[in-house]
Order: C-alpha cells, then structure tokens, then sequence
C-alpha cells in the first residue's frame, strides 16, 4: 500500500483551535471557586481525556463532580462554537476538503464528548467525515491506542494503512502506539521526539500531495 486508505484527524488543536476556549472555560469555573488558574496550566491538560483534566480542576479548588466538570466545560466551549464559529487551524479545512475531494476517507477521532464534536461537524460546510469517535465512545482513552484503533476498525481498514494527525503529547502517544503512520502537526506545545513518522509545523499549505509522499516514503523504506 502506498498510497493512504484513511486520514484520522484529532479535533481540539488540530483541525480547529480550540484551546483558548477550553483554558478560558477552565479559568472562569476555577475562579468561580476562588482559585486561580493560568494558561501554563490549561496547556498540561492539553490532549487529557477530560475526566483526567477533571480531577486536577478539582484539585485547584473545584467542588464538582467529575461528570459535572465535564459537562460543564463541554457546555461553556460549546456555546463559544455556537455563537463564534468554528475556529478552524490554518491550512486545516482545506486539508480536509481536498482529502474529501480526493475520495479518502476520514475520521475524527477526539477526547472531546461526542456532542461537543457533532457540534462542530454540523458546522463544516461540506460533508466532512465519515466517522466520529468521541472520548466517551471509547473505555481507553488517548495516550492510549484504543481510539484510532476503533476508528480504523470502524472504516475497515487496517491501522497501518491508515494517517493520525495530532497536535498533542497523549494524541501522538496514541497514534504511534495505535500502528498508524504519525504526524505531529504542531500548535502550541512541543510534540518532537513522540515517535511521530513527522513533525510539522502546524497544516497550513499542506496538501493530500504531502501526506501521500509522507505516508509511501515511511511505508516503503
């Protein structure tokens, strides 16, 4: 196989930029409680599956049940896709529009709550996946392999035929581990020495050219 039968693409952080959305849905429900939180920290939990980021907002100060934290910051960064848009990465829908174009298939294969994802696909304006797999469609959670395995499995492919692209430590971590053909397209932490096939900065001007090159040169050497 030289050529991929799948694109697997992480959500928060890669497709779309996310993230200051949930650090701030982060900072404002622990200021709520009378803590602080700053945005080093929103990073830490960057890729987590949120019932992990859970249980350290409860220890900055939280009261709240993990299932009510999740909601709760599910919620708050719906509302901000809801009334604000969504946030694509550069480089990141179109990516995704010519692979659609070019007949490839593709999953979303996120930690986010399978709502929260709906929520952001049903404002793509093209039909952009074929599959979606949320954080609470899985038992394990990314660093483990589970989520892109099941992805893969789903579409009927094998993993290895298959490209995950990732922005964070635990989403390349579960790529790798899962067999597929890696990249790391960098947003805001260091991803470097993951293991990952290649590391990019970010998706901007990169094209299905680029990851078909990728993806032959890894499995034919």
């Amino acid at each position: 196989m030289t050529s991929p039968r799948a694109v697997l693409w992480d959500m928060d952080g890669t497709l779309i930029d996310s993230e200051p959305y949930w650090i701030a849905a982060e900072t404002d429900l622990v200021e709520s409680y009378g803590g602080s939180w700053s945005a080093e920290q929103g990073y830490e939990l960057i890729g987590n599956a949120l019932p992990v980021s859970a249980k350290l907002l409860q220890a900055a100060g939280v009261k709240m049940e993990i299932p009510e934290i999740v909601d709760h910051l599910t919620a708050a960064v719906m509302d901000r896709i809801v009334t604000s848009g969504v946030p694509f990465r550069p480089g990141a829908r179109e990516l995704l529009f010519d692979l659609r174009q070019a007949g490839i298939p593709t999953a979303m294969v996120t930690m986010s709550m399978r709502r929260l994802a709906k929520t952001v696909i049903e404002r793509i304006d093209f039909p952009a996946f074929d599959l979606l797999i949320g954080g609470d469609d899985v038992e394990h959670p990314k660093p483990h392999p589970e989520p892109y395995l099941t992805a893969a499995r789903t579409l009927g492919v094998d993993i290895a035929d298959a490209i995950a692209l990732e922005d964070s430590t635990a989403g390349v971590t579960s790529a790798v581990a899962s067999g597929a053909v890696t990249i790391g397209a960098t947003n805001i932490i260091d991803i470097s020495g993951l293991g990952a096939d290649a590391v990019w900065n970010g998706l901007d001007g990169r094209t299905v050219g680029d990851l078909t090159e990728l993806f032959r040169r890894v499995r034919t050497s």
